[in-house]
Order: C-alpha cells, then sequence, then structure tokens
C-alpha cells in the first residue's frame, strides 16, 4: 500500500534485488519517479540493483533520463561499475551521450573505465583525449597496483617530489627500531595514544613519498603536513572508522582545503577534471590521495607497511602549525 512520503517504497532497502518484491509495489500503486528526499527508485536500482529490476523501472518512469543532482540513471550505472544495469537502460531509451556532471556523458565516462567497450560511439562524438586517456590509463594502473587493501584507521600523508630522507629531516624524526618498536608494531591499540601517535613509517615511491600510520591519524595532522609541504603539496588521508574517509590538502605550508572525501562520487560543482579523478578513484581514498600529488607507487607498501623507515616524532602540538 502507498502511505503518504513514501511513495510505496518503504522498508526497501539499498539494493534494490527483489524483482518481485518491486514489481508487487509498483502493481499496487508505488511511484516509480520518486522514492521520498527527491531521490529517484531508478537511480537506485541502475546502481545496485538487479539488471530485472532495472528494466522494470525503467519500462514505468516518466522520462528514463531523468535527473536526481544533476545526473541520469545510466550516469549511475556507469559510475557503480553495472554494465548490465547500463545495457537495459539504453535498451529502454536512455541516452549514453547526454552531458551531465562537469560536461561528461555516461558515454564518454565508460571509455575512461573498465568497460571502454560498453557504447557504441557515434559518429562524430568526442573521445577521450589524448592526455584523459593517460590519466585513465594511470588510474587503472594504480588502483590495480594497490589492490584490495584493508586500511580503515589509517592515517596517511602523500607528498610530491621529495623522498623519504628528506620526509624525515624535515620532521625532525628520529629512527625508531628495536624491542620497544616490535611491542608496538604487534598491538599499537595497547599504548597510550600520545605514545602511539609518535611513530609513524616513511617510503619513498616514484613521484615522491608517503607517511603512514595504520592504526592512527598523526600523519595527516596540520603540524605533519606543514612541515612536509613546503615548496610543493601534501594530501593527507585519515579513513576514520567513525566517520569515513576525511582528506586535507596542504600546499606550501598552507592549508589549502580540509574535510574533503575523497574517494567519493563527483559533485554537482566538480571541474571535468575533478569529475574524471572521481571516477578513477571511486571507492578508493588511498588511491585518489596518491594520485592528487602525482605518487605512482607500484604496491601498497608505503600504506600497509613494512615502510622503508619507521621513525618517531619529537614532542609537539601538531594541530598547531
Amino acid at each position: 500500500m502507498v502511505t503518504s512520503g513514501d511513495g510505496g517504497w518503504a522498508g526497501v532497502d539499498w539494493t534494490w534485488q527483489d524483482y518481485d518484491d518491486i514489481r508487487r509495489r509498483l502493481d499496487q500503486g508505488a511511484d516509480p519517479d520518486a522514492w521520498g528526499g527527491g531521490q529517484r527508485p531508478l537511480h537506485r536500482a541502475a546502481a545496485s540493483g538487479s539488471p530485472e529490476v532495472v528494466a522494470e523501472l525503467a519500462r514505468r518512469v516518466t522520462d528514463v533520463d531523468a535527473l536526481e543532482d544533476g545526473t541520469t540513471a545510466l550516469w549511475e550505472a556507469v559510475l557503480s561499475d553495472r554494465p548490465d544495469n547500463a545495457r537495459v537502460l539504453v535498451a529502454a531509451g536512455a541516452d549514453p551521450w547526454r552531458p551531465g556532471l562537469g560536461g561528461w556523458s555516461p558515454g564518454r565516462l565508460s571509455l575512461a573505465g573498465p568497460t571502454p567497450d560498453l557504447f557504441v560511439v557515434p559518429e562524430g562524438e568526442r573521445g577521450l583525449s589524448e592526455q584523459e586517456r593517460a590519466r585513465a590509463q594511470e588510474g587503472n594502473r594504480l588502483v590495480s597496483a594497490l589492490g584490495d587493501l584493508y586500511y580503515e584507521g589509517t592515517g596517511l600523508a602523500c607528498v610530491a617530489g621529495i623522498d623519504a630522507e628528506e620526509a624525515v629531516r624535515r620532521l625532525g624524526a628520529t629512527p625508531a627500531a628495536g624491542e620497544e618498536l616490535d611491542v608496538l608494531l604487534e598491538d599499537p591499540y595497547a599504548y597510550d595514544m600520545d605514545e602511539s601517535l609518535r611513530v609513524v613509517g616513511v617510503t619513498s615511491v616514484p613521484g615522491g613519498c608517503v607517511v603512514t600510520q595504520p592504526w592512527g591519524y598523526a600523519p595527516s595532522m596540520p603540524g605533519v603536513q606543514i612541515r612536509l609541504s613546503v615548496g610543493t603539496v601534501c594530501y593527507g588521508l585519515y579513513a576514520n572508522p567513525k566517520s569515513g574517509n576525511q582528506g586535507s590538502i596542504v600546499r606550501d605550508g598552507h592549508i589549502e582545503d580540509w574535510d574533503l572525501h575523497p574517494g567519493g562520487g563527483p559533485d554537482v560543482d566538480d571541474t571535468s577534471e575533478e569529475v574524471l579523478t572521481s571516477y578513477l578513484y571511486r571507492y578508493n581514498a588511498v588511491a585518489y590521495s596518491c594520485a592528487f600529488v602525482g605518487l605512482r607507487p607500484t604496491d601498497a607498501r608505503a600504506v600497509v607497511g613494512p615502510p622503508d623507515i619507521w621513525v618517531e616524532l619529537p614532542k609537539r602540538d601538531y594541530w598547531e602549525s
């Protein structure tokens, strides 16, 4: 039964996989065009539902290319790596070449992803530029090189143009080694936070270096990034287990932006370049952080360890500059 405000979709989870349930709701009067708060059922199904559910909704909506936050359902299918859903939507009349965020159409965006042959490119339609193609190739390489790493609770500082030795010098850190380090690494959460946060790993990678702490946020603290970023740029990440990924940009000793959300999807106001970056590194905050400053690691060691060197930071207030 349809009730006021829920459009007939109360109790539907985010997966949109149960075809029988969705069809029953639609037959009983559920609104195919609205799902509370301005959201659209077809968009949700395109991103996470089954092709059967997508086809059923696409058959009933008023406009298969209707917008939600500036994007079509087909855009959501491409962004979420759901090629089967994308094909269903095109068969239902969706336009792969309709411009979306940052001027990117779903069809052109797909050329930078894992299924570049998803759509037939019509004559006269713009494909990828050489620069965009190179960025896509590097993005796919970087995501593959890092692999399916677990990084919840990890803090990072990705720094362009300096190696591990220079990073240690800028931080005024001293090498950490011996039995005390071994005990800390075995169970860092058993230590007082003031002690464990002062130990970080530093690793040189192509393009710069990574400062990592698999158990805490120390590398992303302002006082750390400001020192590392002199004459260059630093992207900080803390994969906060409670609130999600938190990013920051510090350039030449000055905080440029804070409370960012690396690895999330593109935003309505993003530039063309930002949309492509968000697409290439969707759901992968570590890859996004590395790519932002031009780092090209060949594996995940700089993030998860063991690093080139473990060091101990001097005692100071790193929440201040």
